[in-house]
């Protein structure tokens, strides 16, 4: 059968399941007929199977998008069910970010060439010519720096010659302030309202999420060279390395939804770029969303550990295992279930093909 008989054929069934996804929610899903859930059913199977065949057949890369779009709306809305409590919430957090994190991850990685190189590059340049940081940094964020470092090694000083409890009082007052739900409060706000603008820019053809990673990568390299230019590099990197874990990558991770909303807006395919934006928009937010629980996690690690009186090795430590369960978390989390509960336009064309023979 050629491309032209084969969709003349199927594009009935096609536009027919189109209808069904426009016409239902996952609240009426529910009230439907039997009859009506079974077709429905029905051709969702059909509708994966002739992607499948499209792609093993190369027959056009907008068909196979198009498609892929009805089928992922279409396993969405006749498997999903809205997180409405806490078992809801863990399953997102657990399984289905994740897993629908590396089912895009190709966005994440351009968005952590982004992010992290300039970051790298801006770091690299500033430790070795500090007077650059002023073209990036404003003056009395320099100076608070300076002031913030000083006072802690000041702090620690006195801390030495006191006891244990006097210590802990002292590093309490110390810059990083006495008030640490209120500070995770700030770097909440701080951290997810970051992560949003990456996300949200991306409708902006995703020019506006390039240039805010950018800008953020520059900013945080330009920081940290010029803290560690100063001679404050141990005291900077065991404050930071904990949380960083968790912050930067989330940052990553928001950014890497933003461009997907970008490429649905400047790759419809056949669908109206508003459609396209409905329907990967609603991946790019699951995602956006991950990365928010992410900075919550930075932000509480920010405000009541990373600020400790523990020796810098023991940060080092605990930061370095905070780094490998950011990166066991997205790369195995909810793993097993990757294949019964992935969307199915992310199947292999083998595995959608036998669905449909054995149903």
């Amino acid at each position: 059968m050629n491309k032209h008989k084969f969709i003349q054929e199927r594009r009935p069934q096609w536009k027919r399941f189109e209808e069904f996804l426009q016409n239902s929610s996952r609240r009426s899903l529910s009230k439907l007929e039997a009859e009506q859930i079974t077709e429905f059913s029905q051709l969702l199977r059909e509708v994966s199977h002739d992607l499948a065949t499209i792609r093993s057949r190369g027959w056009g890369h907008d068909l196979i998008s198009y498609l892929n779009d009805l089928v992922a709306r279409g396993h969405n809305l006749f498997y999903g069910a809205p997180p409405t409590n806490i078992a809801g919430f863990y399953r997102y957090v657990s399984i289905d970010f994740p897993r629908l994190f590396r089912a895009n991850i190709g966005y994440f990685l351009t968005a952590c060439l982004l992010f992290f190189l300039p970051l790298g590059i801006s770091w690299y340049v500033v430790q070795n010519n500090p007077s650059l940081a002023t073209r990036v940094i404003p003056e009395e964020m320099m100076t608070r720096f300076d002031q913030m470092y000083s006072d802690q090694k000041d702090t620690e000083s006195e801390n030495a010659k006191e006891d244990e409890t006097e210590s802990e009082e002292e590093f309490g007052g110390s810059s990083f302030g006495d008030e640490r739900a209120t500070m995770a409060g700030f770097y909440i706000n701080n951290n997810v309202g970051i992560a949003l603008k990456c996300f949200a820019l991306g409708i902006l053809l995703g020019i506006g999420t390039v240039y805010t990673l950018l800008f953020n990568g520059i900013f945080l390299g330009a920081v940290s060279g010029y803290v560690i230019s100063q001679g404050h590099g141990e005291r900077f990197l065991s404050f930071v390395i904990s949380h960083g874990s968790f912050e930067l990558t989330a940052i990553a991770v928001a950014g890497g939804a933003g461009l997907m909303l970008g490429n649905a807006l400047i790759h419809p395919g056949q669908r109206t770029r508003f459609q396209s934006l409905q329907v990967r928009g609603l991946e790019a937010v699951q995602i956006a969303g991950g990365a928010a629980v992410m900075l919550v996690v930075a932000a509480l690690i920010e405000a009541f550990w990373s600020p400790s009186a523990v020796s810098p090795m023991l940060k080092y430590i605990v930061g370095s295992v905070l780094w490998l369960i950011v990166f066991l978390y997205l790369a195995f989390a909810g793993l097993q279930s990757d294949q019964s509960s992935l969307p199915v336009s992310q199947l292999e064309p083998s595995e959608k093909s036998g669905e449909r023979h054995s149903a």
